[in-house]
């Protein structure tokens, strides 16, 4: 089900000296909320927009402390991942009482001026090494208002800005409320065939395209970076069809650069801690990191449509 615009999301995390979401050293903001439903989501506890309670088994020392607190009875060894979702009612009196980290809550409410005074202490590094902040998540989109009023205050202090997004957003509202405070957009192309991306992330393509054509354009006339960029996910998005298919219609673009972004089948472990399901849990090819020769061939396709691999 695709959730509708939201006013104020739940902040992830904010994590600092990163190397890998952007040009510089950058504070990243990952929000929790996303209107796809990516079977492969890397961050599977992005996907909700509500608050949630996390298990990590290697951190539980079994000390029993979470048990005697739960009110609702709705911790047991016997329970598949410890928690029974059906009775837990999120009080997180348990994870006030783990003394080891095991149990927390994943999503947490912070205003702009939090967030941007958690940052500014990093400012110096930013500074020195082309950095600044990157928005993602989760979908920083699907809260325009907030996010309007965090790339502001990022701006006011002279910060470089850049949005990862998923691409399905309102235009309209993207270009007057967001745009104008941006530096850089990545931008996820997943799947080129329409039917196929809705099966794979829950909504079909042509709203995502279309937004991608349209900030190309904007982007010619003012200057500003848009990358777009194909996770390569085992049999979904990485295979010749698809990568075939993305490199054309960037080509028809006159696009010159595009990031591919290595599989990471860590996420299955981020599935488990949240209680989610998933299909791919025993797939050999979806819970392994991929051959160079696989991510080679894709970057032999790009390159063929005139397309150079950018580092995202």
């Amino acid at each position: 089900m695709i959730q509708s615009e939201m006013k104020t999301p739940l902040i992830l995390e904010i994590k600092g000296n990163s190397l890998d979401d952007g040009p510089g050293i950058r504070s990243v903001v990952f929000y929790k909320g996303c209107p796809l439903s990516c079977v492969w989501c890397h961050n599977p506890e992005s996907k909700k927009v509500s608050v949630e309670i996390s298990f990590d088994p290697q951190t539980c020392i079994d000390c029993g402390a979470c048990r005697e607190v739960c009110p609702q009875k709705a911790l047991s060894k016997d329970n598949r991942y410890y928690i029974d979702r059906n009775k837990c009612n999120l009080c997180f009196l348990c994870v006030d009482a783990c003394p080891s980290g095991a149990l927390d809550r994943v999503g947490k409410s912070m205003s702009v001026d939090e967030i941007v005074n958690k940052i500014l202490p990093d400012k110096p590094f930013f500074d020195t090494s082309g950095g600044g902040v990157t928005l993602s998540g989760g979908e920083p989109t699907l809260f325009m208002d907030f996010t309007s009023d965090l790339l502001k205050s990022l701006k006011q202090h002279n910060i470089h800005t850049l949005l990862e997004t998923c691409g399905f957003f309102d235009l309209h509202k993207f270009m007057d409320m967001l745009y104008p405070y941006l530096d850089a957009v990545y931008f996820d192309i997943k799947i080129i065939d329409s039917s196929a991306h809705k099966k794979y992330c829950g909504v079909s393509n042509e709203k995502i395209l279309d937004n991608f054509r349209q900030l190309h354009t904007a982007v010619s006339s003012d200057g500003k970076l848009l990358l777009p960029r194909t996770p390569l996910i085992p049999d979904i998005t990485d295979n010749e069809d698809n990568i075939r298919g993305i490199a054309s219609f960037l080509r028809n673009l006159n696009v010159k650069e595009a990031a591919l972004l290595a599989y990471n089948p860590l996420w299955h472990e981020k599935s488990d801690k949240i209680g989610a399901e998933d299909p791919y849990k025993n797939s050999k090819e979806m819970t392994s990191f991929r051959e160079n020769t696989l991510i080679e061939k894709c970057t032999a396709i790009f390159s063929s449509a005139g397309i150079i691999e950018a580092k995202s």
